[in-house]
């Protein structure tokens, strides 16, 4: 009687479905409230480990968006680091990442308020300034082995025109406060200093302009320069290993505990883990200055995953090499993360778990990382391989979501060419609610999300900008057009050149599809994105009128504004997204959505930070006095003391309720309370 479970099963979901309150779309009560998107949920990243104590960050909206360093052992739990006047972060490249490092209980970090690199050099201990911020910020710190030194990617702001970036060494103790040894500078950007086991090497990853960090880096390996008592005071013999006679995406090196230097690169076609061959001592004895080879390690039989991530911050982790040559991945197929342990002869075991970076190894064979799955809420943990998660040190929120709602993603393929292949990627997300559902006649309206960068990826780990919508009453649709990453270089670069163009209408090929499967309301679709996605937002909203209505949140209008305003991480950004500044002008006014605002019809919500250093607010100004010149309805809503993103929960709770009363005007429905 095969039929009979799966028939029973049908039953039982049909009858739960049944027992539902048929509600209009958009005004079910919904469990993810205000107050636990905006003032109780915690913001958790870069965990990592100092023997058998876990560290991570965790940013407050409670807090105006302080982070706050934590520490978990065994003995004691959980608890705050370092003293409540402390926000540690960095603004290195504007996006900051890699904000503290930990060794033999020694915390260094870098604290947001002052810019300065900073130090609890023993437990509880008031913190001490080891480095000044006046004009200086500090990134991507990592401590040498003997703990007298940390690395740190700085960049001085002290003179007229673009930072400069260093490599520089900062000495942990006695010596008076001072700015480091530069130990290396020249190159528009530098990241990822990473000592080998020995301390006698140092690798890295630097790159120039035009080039972001996923078109073309160089891999560079360097002796390192001691002084008698230890410290590091300089680099020699510097040689480039990889990327200097051809344009590869190199990222992440990483050495074994037996000193085989390890990176991603992508001159395969797709990021992946290679070995450099000969060894690190060779290299250094060798004359020879032109370009190493690579050697892949063979241990993936999935050649569609990637394993990499776009560099838009600092300290991330996409490998982890472990004892005995096995490694941890994050590999990416069918734009879902897998984690896989890797043996040293090629055997592959799935890590029973969703980490959002590559687990770190703890000194008693555990691990520990930042579980998020797609149908909890984000949480650091420790576990193992085999088992998964064993035990929860930290929570996201307080509240756990009830399984009927939440809404899981489906892996959506649609033609981005009309008769093509199903190249584009999309992840679907019906509506899901443990009380309400939609009543017979109706379909739901769908609203599109565009991620940001526009170099990033939609990702399936539960998040708000989703729940918060499914919960409602909502579908959702999270596009991975072409440039997002995880699908290998190829489509990363069908973007080049083409930023307003290709993205555009990967959505609207998206939308188009869900349209045809009668899933959603083809009248109540909105596309909404931040950042990069704005630019999305606007254009697709010019381009068709699929969308009844757009929001843009810290948008970019004017592309020539940008070319000319915006910081040195992303200043040439654009050479590669539309053509080269200011040859290619024309190109630039005629993609910005400043250009097309006649064409818009569709109400349009413009959300923008007064502090926004990267998209200004001027951008925003433009836009909405362009929308209403054309007879567009718009609202404009400005938030002091906030950047590119929103920090504070005061921000955060008007945001999100004012975007949800905007879709009720244009969608004609009353949101509940």
């Amino acid at each position: 009687m095969p039929d009979a479970p799966i028939s029973a099963e049908v039953s039982s979901v049909a009858k739960k479905e049944s027992s539902k309150q048929p509600l209009p779309c958009g005004t079910w009560p919904s469990r993810v409230t205000v107050d636990l998107v905006a003032g109780k949920t915690r913001t958790l990243s870069e965990v990592s480990v100092d023997g058998t104590v876990v560290y991570w960050l965790e940013r407050r909206p409670s807090e105006k968006g302080r982070t706050v360093l934590m520490r978990w052992c065994e003995a004691s739990g959980s608890q705050e680091v370092l003293p409540p006047e402390c926000d540690v972060a960095t603004r290195v490249h504007e996006y900051g990442g890699g904000a503290y490092a930990v060794r033999n209980g020694q915390v260094v970090f870098s604290d947001k308020r002052t810019g300065g690199l900073w130090g609890q050099l023993a437990e509880d201990a008031t913190p001490v300034c080891l480095a000044p911020g006046e004009g200086l910020r500090y990134a991507d710190l990592r401590f040498d082995q003997a703990g007298h030194t940390v690395l740190a990617v700085r960049e001085d702001h002290r003179t007229q025109g673009e930072p400069k970036a260093a490599l520089v060494a900062v000495s942990v103790g006695s010596d008076p406060v001072g700015e480091g040894a530069v130990l290396y500078t020249g190159p528009d950007f530098l990241s990822s200093p990473a000592l080998s086991p020995d301390g006698a090497f140092l690798a890295w990853i630097e790159w120039d302009h035009p080039n972001m960090p996923w078109d073309a880096t160089r891999l560079c390996l360097a002796r390192v320069v001691r002084d008698t008592e230890g410290q590091i005071r300089a680099l020699e013999d510097r040689r480039v290993l990889a990327g200097e006679t051809q344009a590869e995406s190199i990222l992440e090196p990483r050495w074994t505990d037996d000193g085989r230097l390890l990176v991603i690169s992508d001159r395969s076609g797709s990021w992946t883990v290679w070995q450099v061959e000969p060894s690190a001592q060779s290299l250094h004895n060798s004359a020879q200055q032109a370009d190493i080879p690579l050697s892949g390690l063979t241990l993936l039989p999935m050649p569609e995953g990637e394993i990499g991530q776009s560099a838009w911050v600092f300290g991330q982790r996409s490998y982890q090499p472990l004892p005995q040559g096995s490694i941890l991945v994050l590999a990416v197929r069918e734009g879902v993360t897998h984690c896989l342990c890797v043996s040293r002869e090629g055997t592959v075991t799935p890590f029973a778990a969703h980490p959002e970076q590559c687990p770190v190894p703890l000194a008693n064979g555990h691990f520990a990382w930042l579980e998020a799955p797609s149908d909890a809420l984000p949480t650091v943990v420790v576990g193992t391989v085999q088992n998964g998660v064993q035990q929860v040190l930290q929570h996201s929120a307080a509240l756990t979501l009830s399984s009927d709602d939440i809404s899981r993603p489906e892996t959506i393929r649609f033609p981005v060419e009309e008769g093509g292949e199903p190249l584009g990627h999309a992840f679907f997300y019906p509506p899901a609610n443990s009380a309400a559902r939609v009543p017979e006649g109706e379909r739901p309206p769908m609203i599109v999300l565009v991620h940001g960068g526009p170099t990033a990826r939609a990702q399936e780990g539960l998040s708000f900008k989703v729940q918060w919508w499914t919960s409602r009453g909502f579908a959702v649709l999270d596009v991975n057009y072409g440039g997002s990453t995880g699908f290998g270089r190829q489509w990363r670069e069908r973007l080049k050149g083409a930023w307003g163009v290709v993205d555009v209408a990967d959505c609207i090929a998206a939308c188009q599809h869900m349209v045809k499967t009668g899933r959603i309301d083809p009248a109540r679709i909105a596309i909404r994105g931040s950042s990069a996605g704005g630019m999305t937002v606007l254009v697709a909203l010019a381009s068709s009128s699929l969308f009844a209505a757009g929001v843009s949140l810290y948008g970019v209008t004017d592309l020539r504004a940008l070319a000319q305003e915006t910081h040195k991480f992303e200043a040439r950004y654009l050479d590669g997204l539309i053509g080269p500044w200011p040859e290619a002008e024309s190109v630039y006014l005629a993609r910005s959505p400043l250009s097309v605002a006649a064409r818009i019809r569709a109400p349009v919500l413009l959300l923008q930070g007064a502090e926004d250093q990267v998209v200004p607010p001027a951008q925003a100004y433009a836009m909405a006095d362009a929308l209403k010149a054309a007879g567009t309805p718009c609202i404009l809503h400005e938030f002091p003391g906030e950047g590119h993103g929103f920090r504070q929960e005061s921000t955060i709770r008007k945001a999100w309720k004012e975007e949800l009363a905007f879709y009720g005007q244009v969608f004609g429905f009353q949101p509940q309370g």
